[in-house]
């Protein structure tokens, strides 16, 4: 055996490879050998197959084998023996020569970059602080108020938050299209599930009254034969409901699964949830800004094999998550580059951490997982049961020890970059439109 090694470009690389015929032929002769004494064929008793006929036979795949597993030997010993970290799995080329001893053979492949930390005092990240106050408390408590909102007729002009029931008919140049006519048909003011315009005609309407528009679609509106397209709208007004919250009494507690009605228990667990829910938000919020500081201050080559890999993960999923939802893939076919972003940035991310936690030496400590698991398990009504179900098997707290690296990761980079505190917008924080 022989091998070289060429260097193509910055993570790629080329290995020649060298394999003795004469080798190759003996261990595939010492394998027919091996199938011929349990070969079964008519006309001769077991075992006793001639020689030719098994090779005959099994000759190919006999052959095929042994090249392939003195491949995997020979790129093995060479990669080790130059200390070469492989990423991915090797591109294996026949090569054109003339000898008549040897099979030459290249193996084009990628390796892990050489990563060199940079100097995170460096970096900048704003670390978002909110206390929960009796404002977001209230604010809580108005959403919670939202979610089981009723409805009750009115004579009024429809208005922003009321339910209506239309009837519409839309037509392009006089002719109704396809989608657009609807008997029947509720929806909220101001909960954007029908196009500006189309709701501005609604609003100030009463029960009983129809009227014409024109409505220009959007130029990136989904439907592509109507995109920025000009139509013409008839609406019936058959309904107008106006919203009406519940009020904050002993009945409003009692739905939220306080037994005894006691508006000011159902205050404190609201509070002590949302406490917990910032909480959560602005670690997310920090984790993001710290990984991103590492990917400024750290840049590297990222392995293609690495990223091929992590996008026909991220599709796998995505089409999991599809079925999930009674999606069919054939219908919603996943595509590769929807996903090349976000595997990148993912592996280049994993890249950098590993070597961060093992030159840093950031590894998640058992007493961390275990206050982990203790704090997550605080949200569910038997915290022990959730504690066993998560020890009960390794692997599960394989997620919980990867969350605690992180959290570790998220320590020392603070500890050494520019941290600036800013208050955060409670609304932008949840997520809820202003």
């Amino acid at each position: 055996m022989e091998a070289t090694t060429a260097q193509a470009n910055e993570l790629e690389r080329r290995v020649d490879l060298s394999i003795a015929i004469a080798d190759v032929e003996k261990e595939m002769d010492q394998r027919l050998k091996r199938i011929g004494k349990n070969m079964k064929m008519a006309g001769f008793r077991p075992g006793k197959v001639p020689f030719s006929i098994v090779k005959q036979q099994h000759g190919d795949q006999a052959r095929h084998e042994v090249l392939s597993e003195e491949l995997d030997r020979v790129f093995g010993e060479t990669v080790t023996a130059q200390k070469m970290r492989v990423a991915g799995y090797p591109r294996i080329e026949a090569k054109n020569t003339e000898s008549t001893t040897h099979l030459e053979f290249s193996a084009i492949f990628e390796v892990y970059p050489e990563i060199t930390l940079g100097d995170m005092s460096t970096a900048e990240v704003e670390r978002p602080i909110l206390e929960v106050s009796t404002t977001e408390i209230d604010k809580t408590l108005d959403i919670l108020r939202k979610q089981r909102v009723s409805y009750a007729d009115t004579d009024r002009a429809a208005a922003k938050e009321d339910r209506v029931v239309i009837d519409f008919l839309g037509k392009k140049d006089g002719i109704p299209f396809q989608g657009g006519e609807a008997k029947d048909y509720p929806f909220v003011l101001g909960q954007g599930m029908m196009l500006p315009d189309f709701e501005n005609a609604v609003e100030g309407a009463k029960s009983g009254e129809s009227k014409t528009f024109d409505l220009a679609f959007p130029a990136d509106y989904h439907a592509k034969d109507l995109a920025g397209q000009t139509v013409q709208f008839e609406i019936t007004v058959k309904q107008v409901q106006a919203p009406k919250l519940p009020d904050i009494d002993a009945e409003f507690a009692k739905g939220m699964g306080i037994a005894d009605g006691d508006v000011t228990k159902m205050r404190a667990e609201i509070e002590s949830n949302l406490k917990r829910e910032v909480k959560r938000r602005i670690e997310t919020k920090l984790k993001d800004q710290v990984m991103e500081a590492l990917i400024k201050t750290t840049p590297i080559a990222v392995p293609t094999s690495l990223v091929d890999m992590e996008i026909q993960r991220l599709m796998q999923a995505a089409r999991q998550d599809m079925e999930q939802r009674g999606m069919k893939n054939a219908d919603f076919p996943v595509q590769p580059e929807w996903f090349a972003d976000q595997a990148k940035r993912r592996v280049t991310l994993g890249l950098i951490l590993a070597e961060l936690v093992k030159t840093e030496k950031l590894q998640a400590t058992p007493e961390q997982v275990r206050a982990m698991v203790e704090e997550t398990a605080q949200s569910y009504e038997q915290p022990e049961e959730v504690v066993r179900w998560y020890y009960a098997q390794p692997q599960r707290l394989q997620e919980v020890e990867g969350v605690a690296i992180e959290n570790n990761v998220v320590t020392w980079v603070v500890s050494k970059a520019k941290v600036t505190d800013k208050v955060a917008i409670f609304d932008e924080l949840m997520g809820q439109k202003q």
